[in-house]
């Protein structure tokens, strides 16, 4: 048991970080629970760093301490704080703020257990965290178009979640037991059928993978600005990173058409996000429909893994790079409006901003040196190891698609006259997006190292 405790120590760190933030929002001292929120973030990550390199389980093979779990941790910690910064700006002063660092910090913790799943109730144990903490997360404002949105992502999670683990209980059924190590035995079609579309629709929501994307984009328009960004990052990282935790047990007789499945979704999630952003003029709902295509890139990862050794570090950088350069765009979207007029002449009263922005969405193309161009490079990569050539294709044919998508928001901000006086921006948003703006060049720039490190 203590050698369990230890494995799975920054975990632990994170979950005694959302319990002291919340005795904090008790108390009704919502900075403090902000500072306990960096702090214990930063404990966490420090952890997750001093743990690199250790390929354990815990607690009988049910939580896996391997790359991805130690990534997780590196990935999610830091964004939490970002978010909260994000959030700082947004909702300070108002009535529970803190209840939102501290659903900020138990849905880090879910996605940190999706990452790390070597069991099925691990994987239900995350979503429900997920799900529960999104929930509440999104109906924070109090007004009609945050409880659409919150009742919209509260109906699908309780139906793709119920579906998921009923689906599961026929895996169980045909394996004995609830570990994922034994999926590689022998299964029956139809049972193991079942049990992985439901997997695909509980992981594919927290995701939002096309088809179970469509609380997406009135969730995100109804919630802060901040908690659109934090949707659009953890939840996503934590269950693809499930996902690819799955993959690596799948049983031979049935890889072949899981993988199909699963591309079959990334193409569709690729296509219909970029497409249907290409008519948005909100740019919330523009970028949530472009985290559904994102999602659907970042699919490629788990649909490569055992076949290829560039899966892993695609997963990794790409992680790195899709929350980074994602938090930084909400950054600068709260900063300067919420709509493609606000950013109008951008360029001229805060260049600085514009220049950010800039490189936030063509990191999201995929345009070298960006972070966003490392992270494709490889997925693609991996793509065509994994003998799924049409695939990548079709995900390089969508990146010339989501060129004309964010092009769409970088014209206005040089080539249109400004919409408004120039903005006094709060300290804490610049700190996010000049953060972002250095993750997403260097993670360009550092792929090699990145590449070595995941390995």
């Amino acid at each position: 048991m203590k050698q369990d405790l230890i494995a799975i120590l920054p975990q632990l760190v994170v979950l005694a970080t959302a319990m002291a933030v919340l005795c904090f929002e008790m108390l009704g001292r919502p900075r403090g629970g902000l500072i306990t929120l960096a702090t214990g973030m930063l404990a966490a990550t420090a952890l997750g760093i001093a743990w690199m390199g250790r390929e354990t389980t815990a607690f009988s093979g049910t939580f896996r301490v391997d790359t991805l779990s130690h990534w997780a941790i590196l990935i999610l910690c830091p964004s939490a704080i970002l978010v909260a910064l994000l959030a700082r700006s947004e909702v300070g002063g108002r009535p529970r703020e803190g209840t939102l660092y501290s659903l900020l910090v138990f849905s880090t913790l879910g996605s940190a257990i999706l990452a790390g799943a070597g069991d099925l109730m691990f994987l239900v144990l995350g979503v429900l965290l997920n799900g529960l903490s999104g929930f509440a997360l999104a109906a924070h404002p109090k007004d009609d178009p945050s409880s659409e949105g919150a009742m919209k992502y509260f109906i699908y999670g309780s139906v793709t979640g119920a579906i998921m683990t009923f689906g599961l209980a026929y895996w169980v059924g045909m394996t004995g037991t609830t570990y994922l190590s034994a999926l590689a035995g022998p299964m029956e079609p139809l049972p193991y059928a079942l049990g992985f579309i439901a997997l695909l629709a509980g992981l594919g929501y927290a995701a939002s993978l096309f088809p179970f994307h469509f609380w997406t984009p009135d969730t995100f328009e109804g919630a802060p600005v901040s908690v659109a960004a934090f949707l659009s990052v953890t939840p996503k990282i934590g269950a693809i990173f499930a996902l690819a935790q799955v993959t690596t047990q799948l049983p031979d007789a049935f890889r072949q058409v899981s993988l199909l499945l699963l591309a079959l979704v990334a193409a569709a999630s690729m296509t219909f996000g970029n497409v249907v952003a290409l008519w948005q003029d909100k740019l919330v709902r523009l970028l949530a429909y472009s985290t559904v295509a994102q999602s659907g890139y970042f699919l490629l990862g788990p649909i490569a893994i055992g076949h290829s050794p560039l899966a892993l570090p695609t997963l990794v950088v790409f992680g790195i790079a899709y929350a980074a350069m994602n938090l930084g765009a909400f950054a600068i979207v709260l900063a300067h409006g919420r709509t493609i007029d606000a950013l109008h002449g951008l360029g001229r009263r805060h260049p600085w901003a514009a220049a950010a922005l800039t490189v936030f969405l063509l990191s999201l193309v995929g345009i070298p040196p960006l972070a966003g161009f490392a992270g494709k490079f490889l997925l693609f990569g991996a793509a065509l190891d994994a003998g799924f050539g049409w695939l990548a294709v079709i995900a390089i044919l969508n990146s010339a698609i989501s060129l004309a998508v964010y092009l769409r928001i970088i014209h206005p901000v040089y080539f249109k006259p400004p919409s408004g006086p120039k903005r006094d921006i709060a300290m804490p948003l610049r700190v996010t997006w000049a953060t972002c703006l250095f993750l997403t060049l260097a993670a360009g720039l550092g792929m090699q190292w990145m590449i070595a490190a995941a390995r």
